[in-house]
């Protein structure tokens, strides 16, 4: 497959939703009975640390029971066949893409199973629980939080993701809400670079219009439909 353009993925929870994974949003969401300045803000865990920190440890205990579906699997094989520039940046938190076998990934949301050190900086994967359990290197209590991004920080790996996604010829938004901040505008940069933009999604985003190209459906049929389409165009 020589010749193919920088290829770039957005994922969203949409794509998890089918392993069971609760999305962000909506009636059976994520945060449901908990308002996100109570859990997800760096002024929830200065108020509250152990409030904050069961919290994700249920998140991170109902993680154990999920497994990748057709979608990860497709974006695996994708990767694993694409000879030209690729990169998977998913808002997930959980390690499906991983256990399907991506390996050309950021992670710009972080990642539930790892924790860090909110005092010294240490920072390791994580399984366990983080309620009532001090920092393995500097022993401080409470200081280690889940290794996420929340409400009002940085996204992780912004310059390596703008660098692509202004070089890329190819970008497509898999089970994205639109609504979420920075990537809700990884669109427009693909499309000043002059790439082919497609979403990818149960129902249209918020920006939908500003695809090239949409797709509807439940994303462990339609990613890999469009999967094998572009591995048999090459």
């Amino acid at each position: 497959m020589a010749d193919r353009p920088a290829l770039v993925i957005l994922t969203g929870a949409g794509i998890s939703a089918e392993s069971g994974v609760p999305t962000f949003r909506g009636g059976g969401g994520l945060w449901e009975g908990h308002r996100i300045e109570d859990v997800a803000t760096p002024g929830a865990f200065a108020r509250d640390p152990e409030r904050v920190l069961r919290f994700y440890d249920a998140r991170r205990r109902q993680l154990a029971g999920v497994e990748p579906n057709a979608a990860h699997r497709a974006l695996a094989r994708l990767e694993a066949a694409w000879d030209g520039p690729f990169l998977l940046i998913t808002q997930n938190v959980d390690h499906l893409h991983e256990q399907a076998g991506s390996r050309k990934l950021l992670h710009m949301h972080g990642e539930l199973l790892r924790a860090r050190c909110s005092r010294c900086g240490w920072s390791d994967r994580w399984t366990g629980d983080l309620a009532g359990v001090a920092c393995p290197a500097c022993g401080r209590l409470p200081a280690l939080r889940p290794d996420v991004v929340w409400f009002e920080e940085i996204p992780i790996g912004l310059d390596r993701i703008e660098a692509a996604l202004e070089a890329c010829g190819l970008f497509a938004a898999i089970g994205t809400s639109g609504q979420v901040w920075p990537a809700a505008g990884f669109v427009e940069l693909a499309r000043r670079a002059g790439a082919h933009t497609i979403e990818l999604n149960l129902e249209p985003s918020e920006g939908s219009d500003r695809f090239a190209e949409r797709r509807l459906g439940p994303a462990s049929r339609i990613v890999p439909a469009w999967v094998e389409e572009l591995l048999v165009a090459g």
